[in-house]
C-alpha cells in the first residue's frame, strides 16, 4: 500500500496543525491528526446541495405560478472543505445565479486553488462565485432576507462539536439568524454527521418547515456509512402552515 504523503501544513483556527495529505489519487485533509474531509467520500456534501437545490426550485415553482418568474437564486455554501458541495450547488444552479462561500480557514481556499483544484472541477473559478474568508455566521447574521438557500458544512454538524464554538451556529440564537437571512420559500440545508432530533425540533421552533434525510457517505451506493441532511424551509409571507 502507498504511504500518505503531507502536501501541506498550516495552523488552523484554534492553532490546531492542519494538513493536506495525498496517497495516489485520495486526498485528506486532517487537523489535530484527525481526519475532517476525505476525497473518497463525498457524496453526503454533494446530497446537501442537490436536496437544498431540489426542494427550492419546488418552492420557487409554486410562488411563480400564475405571474412573472422568480429572480435569479442567491445561494450561501458556509464551509468551502474539498468543493465538492461548492461544485454539486454549481452544476444545479442557472447561468445567473450568485453565489457566496463563506470559509474561515485559509489553508482550505489556498489548496482548494492549488493542489486540490482538480477534484471538483476548480468551482472557486467559476464566474458566479464570490469568495468571503471568515465566519459564516458573521455573514448570515447581517443578511436579513438575502438568500434564497444556505447550505452549511460545518464542523461534524449540529453535534458533536469538534470546536465548541461552532455551537452559535447550530444553537438557537444561530438558527434563527439563518431563518432571518433567508427569503420567503428559501431553504436552509445542514449537513450533519449523523441524526440529531433535538435540532430538527430547533429548525421547526424557529418556523421552519423541518426534516433530516439520510444520505450515503459515498457516491454511487446505498451502502457503508450514512450521514444526515436538515432542511428547514422558510415559509412565504402568507402562508399555511406546512409539513415537510
Amino acid at each position: 500500500m502507498l504511504p500518505w504523503e503531507i502536501v501541506a501544513r498550516a495552523a488552523g483556527p484554534d492553532g490546531a496543525e492542519w494538513a493536506l495529505a495525498r496517497r495516489g489519487d485520495e486526498w485528506v485533509v486532517r487537523a489535530g491528526g484527525r481526519v475532517l474531509m476525505s476525497s473518497r467520500q463525498h457524496g453526503s456534501e454533494e446530497a446537501l446541495a442537490a436536496l437544498a437545490l431540489d426542494r427550492l426550485a419546488r418552492e420557487r415553482r409554486e410562488v411563480g405560478r400564475g405571474r412573472a418568474g422568480p429572480s435569479a437564486p442567491t445561494v450561501l455554501v458556509g464551509g468551502l472543505g474539498l468543493g465538492f458541495t461548492l461544485r454539486a450547488a454549481l452544476d444545479r444552479l442557472p447561468e445567473d445565479a450568485r453565489v457566496v462561500v463563506a470559509e474561515l480557514v485559509g489553508a482550505l481556499v489556498e489548496w482548494s486553488r492549488g493542489p486540490v483544484a482538480d477534484l471538483a472541477g476548480r468551482p472557486l473559478e467559476d464566474p458566479r462565485v464570490r469568495l468571503q474568508q471568515g465566519d459564516v455566521l458573521a455573514r448570515i447574521a447581517e443578511a436579513k432576507g438575502a438568500f434564497d438557500a444556505i447550505l452549511l458544512d460545518v464542523d461534524n454538524g449540529p453535534s458533536p462539536l469538534a470546536q465548541p464554538a461552532n455551537e452559535r451556529l447550530y444553537g438557537e440564537k444561530g438558527v434563527r439568524a439563518c431563518r432571518d437571512a433567508l427569503r420567503g420559500g428559501g431553504v436552509l440545508a445542514v449537513w450533519s454527521a449523523g441524526p440529531d432530533e433535538r435540532y430538527r425540533e430547533r429548525l421547526e421552533r424557529a418556523g421552519l418547515v423541518a426534516e433530516a434525510q439520510p444520505v450515503p457517505a459515498r457516491s454511487g451506493t446505498s451502502k457503508g456509512v450514512r450521514h444526515v441532511v436538515f432542511l428547514g424551509v422558510k415559509p412565504h409571507a402568507g402562508a399555511r402552515p406546512r409539513q415537510g
